[in-house]
């Protein structure tokens, strides 16, 4: 009896960050060449969500970050060359833009920030890491915001307890 392959996402998220109308893009490297993203990344062990988006905005585009609010849960699968495929779950969230720390490095893989309108990004479509970009960036044009709370990280995440 052969055994059944466990299925399971990998949980990402993204930080969605706009100001005067363009919107803030990372330009990285993937195996299928420089792409565009919004800062975003996977979650880690004993993290929560909003910690996950404040840590990745920062490591990939040396600004402070601070989620105000969930702009939703995005699902999409991606198949690679080789191997079966990967489905992603990004958990997007908007905030305010703070400091650049101007000490830190971009993160491996980052060439570059950009800023970008949503006609730039539209038109840009085929250099998305992701079709969820743009889907984010279009809720958030549509004004959807959800608050913080709508989210609940359990102590046990952190070791804190299993009550």
């Amino acid at each position: 009896m052969s055994q059944a392959v466990r299925w399971k996402p990998s949980v990402t998220v993204a930080a969605i960050i706009e100001r005067d109308g363009r919107f803030l893009l990372v330009e990285e490297h993937t195996d299928a060449g420089l792409r565009l993203n919004q800062p975003a990344g996977h979650l880690d062990p004993d993290e929560s969500l909003v910690d996950a988006v404040a840590r990745e905005a920062l490591e990939e585009t040396t600004y402070s970050f601070v989620p105000t609010a969930f702009l939703g849960c995005y699902m999409a699968q991606f198949q690679p060359p080789e191997g079966d495929p990967v489905t992603y779950m990004r958990m997007a969230f908007t905030g305010e833009l703070g400091p650049q720390d101007v000490r830190r490095t971009l993160d491996e893989g980052i060439v570059r920030t950009v800023w970008m309108t949503p006609d730039e990004i539209r038109a840009s479509r085929e250099r998305h890491r992701s079709p969820l970009l743009l889907a984010c960036v279009e809720d958030y044009l549509a004004g959807k915001r959800y608050p913080l709370d709508l989210i609940h990280t359990h102590a046990s995440v952190y070791g804190l307890g299993t009550e």
